[in-house]
């Protein structure tokens, strides 16, 4: 049986995005598919904060953790502690491109070791009983993707790596940005494709540029797996229409009230915290993108929800905002 079939679809860690919050909200809109955190570096989440590094809600689920470090006794430990914590996988981070990154030699640059990353995965194995997985690129620099990401794949695989999720890109260290990384390399999903070809009995996941369900269909008669990235979080309203598409679920009208009520009182208790309402807002900005008054609904999110004392009755302004009659009409 392949492993981790489950995971037909996943929505992609993303630095400064996909936090606890962010995570709470895509799962009212689905269900099934598997979560990330932002990658968290693994000398952190051993000698910091932990329950702020790591502490999400059980309704998240399914959640993995993405760790990044380079010292496979220290992602063991790290690994260990995000097992404890209660997330359902542990996923190195091997695509990476930003500077910090870099001068931390984890992320992308670990594309040029690949013998280290299969050290980093056989420990993180022997550490922990969860699924271990790694995401990567198809290679770095000067670095020819053909032999460089099937030298990284044969060797994280035979560690034992549960699943490989390929962004389809390669990243440039030297003179890109991190969002260039995201942007200029060219796409090239059929190197992927080849990758799933080689290894037919291992879970391969494909990500990058997807941004659509209809797109991630198509990439599912190749690989394993579709992982939604910037268009999960721009546009939060493709992933209420996964379950159906991916996971047999019966397809019905998204219920906007359940999800005005599990907002809001996430957004109660997050205050009663100490925290803020925008922190819970700032992921919902998109939600409505081109539906009638999508745009009241941003403007409320991104001044009012950021006042000093706002509440969740921000929330459901917003949300009164959109004329969900005239959505439905249109949907039909």
């Amino acid at each position: 049986m392949l492993k981790n079939q489950e995971h037909r679809v996943a929505v992609a860690p993303m630095m400064d995005w996909t936090d606890r919050h962010c995570r709470f909200f895509h799962r009212q809109l689905t269900r099934r598919a598997l979560l990330y955190t932002e990658m968290v570096v693994a000398d952190a989440v051993i000698h910091g904060a932990r329950e702020r590094l790591l502490g999400f809600d059980v309704a998240e689920h399914p959640v993995a953790l993405q760790l990044g470090g380079s010292d496979p006794a220290k992602l063991a430990e790290a690994a260990r502690i995000g097992e404890a914590f209660g997330y359902g996988e542990i996923n190195l981070n091997v695509g990476c491109p930003s500077d910090r990154v870099q001068s931390g030699t984890f992320g992308a640059c670990l594309m040029k070791t690949p013998v280290l990353v299969a050290d980093c995965v056989a420990a993180m194995k022997a550490a922990v009983k969860i699924p271990v997985t790694v995401k990567c690129r198809i290679g770095v620099d000067e670095q020819d993707p053909e032999p460089a990401l099937d030298t990284l794949a044969d060797g994280v695989l035979a560690a034992g790596a549960d699943a490989l999720w390929v962004h389809a890109r390669k990243a440039w260290l030297e003179g890109l940005s991190p969002k260039e990384n995201r942007e200029i390399p060219p796409l090239d999903y059929p190197r992927v494709y080849r990758l799933k070809a080689r290894k037919p009995n291992e879970f391969i996941g494909i990500n990058g540029g997807i941004q659509s369900l209809e797109e991630a269909s198509a990439h599912l008669a190749h690989v394993d797996g579709a992982m939604l990235g910037r268009s999960a979080y721009h546009t939060p309203g493709i992933l209420t229409g996964v379950d159906a598409a991916f996971y047999g679920a019966t397809p019905v009208a998204f219920d906007y009230a359940a999800l005005i009520d599990a907002m809001g009182a996430y957004a109660a208790r997050h205050i009663e915290k100490g925290g803020r309402l925008g922190h819970v807002t700032r992921h919902m900005v998109g939600l409505f993108h081109g539906l009638p008054g999508a745009r009241r609904f941003r403007q409320i999110l991104s001044t009012d929800a950021n006042k000093p004392g706002a509440g969740p009755e921000v929330l459901r302004t917003a949300f009164a905002a959109i004329d969900f009659a005239a959505a439905e009409a249109e949907a039909a």
